[in-house]
């Protein structure tokens, strides 16, 4: 049983977001499931388990400092396709795609996402 049902992170510009989860979450094989709300678009590969959305109490919405969300790949092409896709659609470097020495076969990159939250996808496969 997974341990959260989603995960939400805010954007300030909310089509902007819609073009760079597209693009890097596409490349990890997760799916647009289209919009929850009109400011608010649903990923996931069957269910909505990630949702990028503008903040429903109207103020401003900010990255956390040390907080970080993290996708799956299945391949390390998906990794590196990851990132790739992330920094062509308005994202920034937050890591490139390399090994990792916390866990044998780590193998991850890090974006910043346009509103400036930090994502990851990681694939634990054998080379």
């Amino acid at each position: 049983m997974a341990i959260y049902t989603h995960v939400t992170l805010g954007t300030n510009d909310f089509e902007n977001a819609v073009g760079f989860y597209d693009a890097a979450l596409g490349a990890l094989g997760v799916n647009n499931l289209g919009n929850l709300h009109p400011t608010a678009m649903m990923y996931g590969k069957e269910a909505p388990e990630f949702v990028i959305l503008t903040p429903s109490d109207g103020n401003a919405a900010c990255s956390a400092n040390g907080g970080t969300t993290g996708f799956a790949a299945e391949s390390r092409d998906q990794v590196n396709k990851f990132h790739e896709a992330g920094l062509a659609n308005g994202g920034s470097d937050a890591g490139e795609p390399g090994p990792r020495s916390f866990a044998p076969n780590a193998y991850a990159s890090y974006l910043r996402d346009p509103d400036g939250n930090k994502i990851c996808a990681y694939c634990f496969a054998e080379e």
